[in-house]
């Protein structure tokens, strides 16, 4: 019996770069890329009723933190992930978490 070895192809932020705006969610997770499609329209309602429930939470007197949608959350070169929506409690630490391109580089809380 022969055996043959294929050499797994690692991917990489840089290669999100060359990837296509075509409506599809392109994620680089332990070097594997993982495609989606745009999600349903009630998941993008239910999304979309949440954030707007943590922001206005956020803008309160109170000083809470700071939600957004769809960030770009960038671990490592191996390790690039689109949530749905994120909700960072230290609007202070925030500005330490964002990479130049301003992607996060940490998990947040939510």
């Amino acid at each position: 019996m022969t055996e043959t070895t294929v050499d797994k192809i690692r991917f990489t932020t840089a290669d999100l770069d060359l990837l296509p705006e075509d409506g599809n969610r392109y994620e680089v997770i332990d070097g594997d890329l993982f495609v989606t499609r745009s999600p349903h329209w009630n998941h993008n309602k239910v999304v979309g009723r949440l954030y707007s429930a943590l922001d206005s939470w956020s803008l309160s007197d109170k000083g809470y933190g700071e939600a957004v949608l769809v960030p770009g959350i960038v671990f490592d070169q191996e390790n690039a992930v689109e949530p749905d929506a994120v909700w960072v409690s230290d609007k202070n630490r925030l500005p330490q978490m964002l990479d130049e391109a301003g992607h996060l580089t940490e998990a947040p809380e939510v």
